[in-house]
């Protein structure tokens, strides 16, 4: 388990969905799993305060392992282009 700090409880171990610069795609994409009750989580998204808001680092969407292939069904089927598995 992982401990997650934002929300101060454990967490079952994460798997990567996809990175993005794209702010506006991630609430999107954290919505779309939100309705499907998939927690997601949104990795580095404070290091832009680090690279001085220049957008290089992208963000990385994370959902547990046990749910990453139904999150990644959700998503391909709502039209989104995602990186290989």
């Amino acid at each position: 388990m992982i401990v997650c700090a934002l929300h101060k409880r454990e967490m079952d171990p994460v798997k990567e969905l996809l990175r993005t610069n794209d702010p506006v795609r991630l609430s999107f994409l954290t919505a779309l799993l939100a309705d499907a009750r998939i927690e997601s989580i949104i990795l580095d998204m404070h290091t832009s305060v680090l690279e001085g808001s220049l957008g290089i680092l992208p963000r990385r969407l994370m959902v547990a392992i046990d749910d990453w292939a139904e999150a990644r069904g959700i998503l391909l089927s709502a039209g989104e282009s995602l990186p290989d598995a």
